[in-house]
């Protein structure tokens, strides 16, 4: 057996030196050599059944981990096949670094129909990538993983494509043992802006705070800051749970519900924290964006961000910890916090009452089913699907803490999300209950994941929502008197299902049974499908 170093150990000891502790991956014949090494690395390896449900667990993993979710696929459909995962990852924000092989350098772009040969892999995933990179030289590979990782760490995090030659293979690596990267500080706005900042803020009389998935690491932080300024916080869908269901400033509602956007409207300042403000979150209903006359102080990591939909008058560019940690430094001491009988208060809690109210008898009939799922497992994760309850949950839904509630019905708005994604976040904490709420037509986008669960040994609780058809796309049909066609589906047994896969499987008759069977399968070590037929809950 040769003594010549490989290129495969040799990369995975640099993954291991960047702390990359799981990757998700399909081997094939051009991957080979990548895992090489692999399993006597400290790196866990988990094979989904799908490279779609690759993407959607690395996707999960980063968001509950705070890690970059890492990916091993194939050359040509491999790739093809992420992309759609890479995809929501990229309107998501969520770090995620996908290594493909390619062909062999002398083949590139001639098309001689070599086995997976694409025309231009690269460009296919440079479309869903903050960079896709193909390497010439294996000596490459450190640099493009310290950019990578730079996003990751420092930027607006999105996924990173890296595609290795299949001659590469053959290369000798650099004689030199990877080390660990340099870090990455994070980044805040200047000393002059964050006091123009601060200054507003304080001069205000009816302030808001908008808090996004770029501000779910600073939940103390705002806490105390909307407590200081007396200033209700509005979450968006990805930042639901930085203020506490029960915190009497929270707003756990959509901006584009008519009471929310009124709040905003009679805002005098507004806080913007790492939310997009994008209209899947700010205008569901197409009725146009929110009119923000107010003056608008936006926190962002991404400079384009806080061009967008309007400019911001005061742009802190930075991560929000560090840049809330600055505001905070700039506000005086001596004057009194606002206690929570203040206006700011009473703001909250009539945009709350409204915005619930607004909301028709289905979608309050969801959220009770939601909220019946956050307090029976309050400590759990909920991943979710593009389906009925998850619908009315991103309108409004108050969820137990940051990072708990999060799905696909945003964004890019794939089905076959929640499936992978579960497993993905049960890996990363493997801790806390983690509850899969999909629709029987989006579970069978990704159904085979099923046995990538069980083959994981992780007790996830799937809940599917059944109603034998695409429930959504037919009420449209119906809404625009359209004949529903192509959206009724067949309906398997589901617990003969369950049990092929080594679920244990569990049917809700009634709602009240619900708090038992979740508790049940909380304790289990088994996973557990329970079906959910939408009648028990619409009526």
């Amino acid at each position: 057996m040769s003594d010549t170093p490989r290129p495969g150990p040799w990369i995975i000891r640099l993954l291991e030196a960047y702390g990359v502790e799981r990757v998700f991956g399909i081997p094939g014949v051009h991957t080979i050599a990548l895992y090489d090494g692999l399993a006597t690395s400290s790196i866990e390896h988990v094979t989904p059944r799908h490279e779609q449900g690759a993407g959607f667990m690395a996707d999960a993993y980063a968001r509950v981990s705070g890690k970059p979710g890492v990916c091993f696929v194939i050359t040509g459909p491999g790739l093809t096949n992420i992309t759609t995962a890479m995809a929501q990852a990229y309107s998501e924000s969520v770090p995620m670094l996908v290594i493909s092989s390619v062909s062999n350098r002398r083949h590139l772009g001639r098309g001689l129909g070599q086995l997976h040969e694409l025309p231009d892999q690269q460009a296919i995933a440079a479309g869903v990538s903050a960079f896709s990179q193909t390497l010439h030289d294996l000596a490459d590979l450190p640099a493009v993983l310290e950019q990578a990782f730079a996003v990751f760490t420092s930027s607006r995090p999105r996924p990173v494509h890296i595609e290795i030659p299949l001659d590469l293979w053959e290369t000798t690596p650099p004689a030199a043992e990877p080390v660990a990267p340099a870090l990455h500080a994070r980044t805040r706005a200047t000393d002059e802006l964050v006091a123009e900042g601060a200054q507003r803020m304080r001069a205000a009389r009816r302030p808001l705070i908008i808090a996004g998935g770029g501000a779910r690491y600073a939940g103390g932080d705002i806490r105390s800051l909307a407590e200081y300024l007396d200033a209700p916080v509005v979450m968006t869908v990805n930042g639901r749970g930085i203020l506490a269901p029960d915190h009497y400033l929270a707003v756990p509602a959509s901006p584009s519900l008519t009471a929310v956007r009124e709040l905003i409207a009679d805002s005098d300042v507004v806080l913007a924290i790492g939310s997009e403000m994008g209209p899947t979150d700010y205008d569901m209903y197409e009725l146009g964006m929110p009119a923000i006359e107010a003056s608008l102080i936006r926190i962002d990591i991404d400079p384009t961000q806080l061009q967008r939909p309007r400019a911001a008058d005061v742009p802190l560019l930075g991560d929000a910890v560090a840049t809330l940690a600055a505001l905070h430094e700039q506000l005086p001491a001596e004057i009194a916090r606002a206690d929570e009988g203040g206006a700011g208060a009473e703001r909250a809690e009539h945009t709350r009452t409204a915005a619930r109210d607004a909301l028709d008898e289905g979608m309050q009939r969801a959220l009770g089913f939601l909220e019946q799922i956050r307090d029976t497992l309050p400590e759990a994760t909920l991943v979710g699907d593009s389906t009925n309850p998850i619908y009315a949950g991103n309108l409004y839904f108050a969820a137990a803490r940051p990072g708990s509630w999060f799905n696909s019905a945003m964004g890019y708005g794939t089905l076959g999300y929640a499936l992978p994604a579960a497993l993905g976040a049960r890996l990363a904490d493997p801790e806390r209950p983690v509850v899969c709420l999909t629709g029987d037509g989006g579970l069978h986008y990704t159904l085979g994941e099923l046995a990538a669960i069980r083959a994981e040994e992780a007790p996830v609780i799937v809940i599917v929502w059944n109603n034998a058809c695409f429930g959504e796309i037919r009420l449209a049909m119906e809404a625009e008197n359209i004949e529903p066609t192509g959206v009724e589906l067949f309906a398997p047994d589901w617990s003969t299902l369950a049990a092929a896969y080594g679920f244990v499987a569990a049917r809700v008759d009634a709602l009240d049974q619900l708090p038992d069977l979740l508790q049940a399968a909380a304790a289990r070590v088994e996973p557990t499908l329970i079906e959910l037929d939408e009648q028990i809950v619409l009526g």
